[in-house]
């Protein structure tokens, strides 16, 4: 039983960086979507589902660090790894933002093809693609600083930033 609790709390303190990263930055997102949707009686995804995709996002993180193809170039420069993760995750986060206006389509027609339809004709790309581009920010941010800690290591950018820690207690 004890061992299990490590587990559990070894897991846990692995999956909040990545989802207290991906909580503020799905709220920015949705700030920035609201911003942009003001005055088109369009409503914006609550914080609850926001705070539902964070968890599933930072697990999927930590999934996509344990395959071999997302960390491809440990011995290069950490610009490798920064672009290659950065291009990984954009490309998952633009499909997930793709797939959440699909969805809201796939409501009105009742049909995927249908709903792909509608979506590409009425979409409103400059939104979209507004939010791809805090999207890029955000996730080059996140690779950057989590290759930074990688090389660097977690308690000496925890030193860096916050000064010196007390000893962890085991």
């Amino acid at each position: 039983m004890r061992k299990l609790f490590h587990i559990i709390k070894k897991e846990f303190f692995e999956l909040l960086p990545p989802t207290i990263f991906f909580f503020i930055t799905l709220h920015i997102v949705a700030f920035v979507h609201v911003l942009m949707l003001k005055g088109t009686g369009i409503s914006p995804v609550s914080s609850i589902s926001m705070g539902i995709a964070a968890v599933i996002l930072g697990k999927s993180v930590l999934i996509a660090d344990l395959l071999p193809i997302i960390n491809r170039f440990p011995h290069k420069p950490l610009i490798y790894n920064v672009v290659w993760k950065t291009v990984g995750y954009l490309l998952l986060a633009t499909f997930i933002h793709y797939l959440e206006h699909l969805v809201d389509f796939w409501r009105q027609t009742g049909g995927i093809v249908a709903a792909n339809s509608k979506l590409l004709a009425e979409l409103v790309w400059p939104h979209f693609w507004a939010i791809e581009i805090v999207l890029f920010m955000l996730i080059v941010m996140y690779c950057t600083m989590r290759e930074l800690v990688r090389i660097i290591g977690r308690e000496k950018v925890m030193w860096l930033f916050f000064g010196p820690m007390p000893l962890p207690e085991f």
